[in-house]
């Protein structure tokens, strides 16, 4: 009984919170703070999505719809232009639309590309108070595949897509000119 007063007297739960409370006073802050210090990305992180240009400055991009077709959540609309040139085939995307706001960034769209055209960035800070800003067209792509080209690149040497010393031109597709008979 007396045991229990003096336990009751004492508070000694909030004793025992208190000192667990100080002992924690004395570690070091692990809270970073976010606006002015970020922590480092591995090169595998999804960010945002780009478009990426080979070295003489050509769209990779020839149109195939495969990143349409692989997207789980219908955020990618691609519209393409078979055109006939000097005896060749140019294919390419005219129209290349991506709502980031329905993006669950899986990256299966990058896997699917079989030229590199696709790539994911480190880019997370994209809000905007407009929704319809959020919807990146292929200007706004190859823009974010401009300034976050090393980032794309080390994206796609993180997930086997490509070396790291690899020249885009190694691999770039070209279509086959015997498809059209009146091509000799």
């Amino acid at each position: 009984m007396v045991k229990k007063l003096l336990h009751n007297i004492f508070f000694k739960e909030i004793l025992k919170g208190l000192k667990q409370t100080f002992s924690h006073y004395f570690v070091p802050e692990v809270t970073i703070q976010y606006p002015h210090a970020k922590l480092p990305l591995p090169a595998t992180h999804r960010g945002a999505l780009c478009l990426l240009n080979y070295e003489d400055g050509k769209e990779r991009c020839v149109g195939c719809d495969l990143c349409e077709a692989a997207c789980p959540s219908h955020c990618i609309k691609v519209v393409s232009v078979v055109e006939e040139k000097d005896n060749e085939v140019i294919r390419y995307a005219s129209n290349f639309d991506i709502d980031i706001t329905k993006c669950v960034f899986c990256g299966f769209c990058v896997e699917a590309c079989p030229v590199n055209a696709l790539a994911m960035t480190k880019m997370y800070e994209y809000s905007t108070s407009n929704k319809r800003d959020l919807i990146f067209d292929k200007n706004k792509l190859y823009k974010i595949g401009e300034t976050c080209y090393t980032e794309a690149k080390q994206y796609l040497v993180a997930h086997d897509q490509e070396e790291d010393d690899q020249v885009a031109s190694e691999y770039r597709y070209r279509f086959p000119s015997d498809l059209h008979p009146d091509s000799n």
